[in-house]
C-alpha cells in the first residue's frame, strides 16, 4: 500500500488550490485523485468570463482560470491520477480507489482533503408532473453539450430555476441561435448573482418570472411544451394562473448539492443546512486530519473564494502533517450561531488558540434584505455592525473575526451572527 502525507479527493479548482498551498507549505508527498479525464473540474466547460477578478486581478474564462492552477501544480511537480474513482475513505484515512491502470488500490494518508465539488439537483428531486420525454436537461449538462461537445440540445427553451448556471445558459443558448422564452423561479427572489441577471437576462430581453414553477410537462417522445403557474408563499401553485409555453427543451437550474457521499460514509458530522461537513476554524471536519473545502463544504458563488478557502485547507493540512498528526491543543470550543436571517456560517465552531490572526467566516442569508446590517455578538454584546444596502441568498457574505479581540473578551461562550435593521 502506497503512503502519502496528503491525499486530495478531487482535481477541480478546490483540489488544485489545496494541493498548491500544501506543497508551498512544505509537504512534498501529495497526490490528487480525479475521476474525470483531465484536471480543472467544472471550469473546463465554463467558457464565459468573470473568473479570477479577486485571485488574479484580471478577468478570465473558466478554462483560463483552471489552467493557472494546473500550471502551478505542474511546476511544483504534484502527483495526480486521472480517471480515478474513490470508492471509500476509512476512519484511519485509508483511501480505496479504482482506475484502468492500477485496478483497485488503496492509499494510506496522514491527512485527507475533501474537494469533490457539487452536483445539480435532478428532475427526480423536483417532483414535476408529466411523462418523461426527451429534451429535459440539467443546465450543467446542457452547458457541457454546447461548450465541449458542440451540440445544441434544442431550439425553443424554457429554464426552470434562476441559479447562476441557468442564467448563464439562457445567454449561451441565445447566442447559439435558440429562443429562450422564459426563466421561471419558484422563490420570490433569484438564486443567482445580480450581475448574471443583468448580463444574461436583461441584456437579451429574456423575462424572469419569480414565484413561478413548472406544473406540467407535455409531450411523449420529445418535449412539446410546459405549463407554468404562479405559486403562493408556501410554494403551492395558484389555480387559474397557468400559462402554456411551447418548447422543445427544458433546462433545470434548481440548486446545487455538495457531493458528500464519501463524507457521510466515513462518518463526518454534516451540517443540515449546507449539506456539507461541519468544520472548525482550520476547515477540519469532525474526523481528525480530514479537511474539506470548496463546493463540497458549501456552495460558493465565486470560484475565487473556492480557491481562497482551499488554500487555507491546504495550509492547515500541511501543518497537521508537520506537527505529527495534530493542529495543537484545541482549548475551549466556541460555537458560531447563525440566526435572524443568517442561514449558516462556515466554520461552525472555532478554537481561538488555533486560528490565524484574522479568520474569514462565510455565510448566506435566507431572504432578500435591504438597508440592513450584519451584526456580530460576543455572548449578548454586539461587537460589530456592518451596513449593507442589499443582501440576497444568491450572494455569499463574509465577516472577519480578530483573534486578539476574541482572546481579550472575558468569558466568551458563543458568537452569534444575525441580520438587523440599519
Amino acid at each position: 500500500m502506497n503512503c502519502y502525507d496528503i491525499v486530495i479527493i478531487g482535481g477541480g479548482p478546490a483540489g488544485l488550490a489545496a494541493a498548491v498551498s500544501a506543497k508551498r507549505n512544505g509537504i512534498d508527498n501529495i497526490v490528487i485523485l480525479e475521476r474525470d479525464c483531465q484536471l480543472g473540474g467544472i471550469l473546463n466547460q465554463c467558457i464565459h468570463n468573470g473568473f479570477g477578478l479577486h485571485t488574479f486581478k484580471e478577468e478570465l474564462t473558466g478554462p483560463e482560470y483552471a489552467k493557472r492552477f494546473m500550471e502551478q501544480a505542474m511546476e511544483l511537480q504534484i502527483e495526480y491520477r486521472l480517471d480515478t474513482m474513490v470508492l471509500s475513505i476509512s476512519n484511519d484515512k485509508t483511501v480505496t480507489a479504482v482506475n484502468h491502470t492500477d485496478g483497485l488500490f488503496k492509499l494510506k494518508a496522514k491527512a485527507v482533503i475533501l474537494a469533490m465539488g457539487c452536483r445539480e439537483r435532478a428532475r427526480g428531486a423536483l417532483n414535476i408532473p408529466g411523462s418523461r420525454p426527451s429534451g429535459i436537461y440539467s443546465a450543467g449538462t446542457a452547458q457541457r453539450l454546447v461548450n465541449i461537445d458542440g451540440f445544441l440540445p434544442g431550439r425553443e427553451v424554457v429554464i426552470l430555476g434562476s441559479g447562476d448556471i441557468g442564467l448563464i445558459m439562457a445567454r449561451r443558448m441565445t447566442l447559439e441561435g435558440a429562443k429562450v422564452k422564459v426563466v421561471a423561479e419558484l422563490m420570490p427572489f433569484s438564486g443567482g448573482l445580480k450581475r448574471n441577471i443583468v448580463q444574461c437576462l436583461d441584456d437579451f430581453g429574456i423575462p424572469l418570472k419569480l414565484s413561478h414553477t413548472v406544473v406540467e410537462i407535455h409531450g411523449k417522445e420529445r418535449l412539446t411544451g410546459i405549463t407554468l403557474a404562479q405559486v403562493d408563499s408556501h410554494g403551492k401553485p395558484i389555480p387559474g394562473t397557468e400559462e402554456e409555453y411551447a418548447c422543445d427543451t427544458l433546462l433545470l437550474s434548481c440548486g446545487l448539492i455538495p457531493e458528500n457521499e464519501l463524507s457521510r460514509e466515513m462518518g463526518t458530522e454534516m451540517d443540515p443546512v449546507t449539506n456539507g461537513p461541519s468544520v472548525n476554524e482550520c476547515l477540519e471536519t469532525s474526523i481528525d486530519g480530514v479537511f474539506a473545502c470548496g463546493n463540497v463544504l458549501h456552495v460558493h458563488d465565486l470560484v475565487d473564494f473556492v480557491s481562497e478557502e482551499a488554500a487555507a485547507a491546504g495550509k492547515n493540512a500541511a501543518a497537521y502533517v508537520k506537527q505529527g498528526g495534530s493542529l495543537g491543543e484545541p482549548g475551549r470550543q466556541i460555537p458560531l450561531i447563525p440566526t435572524s436571517g443568517v442561514r449558516y456560517t462556515v466554520p461552525k465552531n472555532i478554537h481561538c488558540n488555533r486560528m490565524d490572526d484574522t479568520l474569514t467566516v462565510r455565510l448566506r442569508v435566507g431572504a432578500v434584505y435591504k438597508n440592513c446590517c450584519i451584526c456580530v455578538y460576543f455572548n449578548d454584546e454586539c461587537v460589530s455592525r456592518r451596513k449593507k444596502p442589499i443582501m440576497a441568498p444568491g450572494e455569499m457574505e463574509e465577516i472577519k473575526l480578530n483573534k486578539q479581540a476574541l482572546e481579550a473578551y472575558d468569558g466568551l461562550e458563543r458568537i452569534t451572527v444575525k441580520i438587523e435593521e440599519a
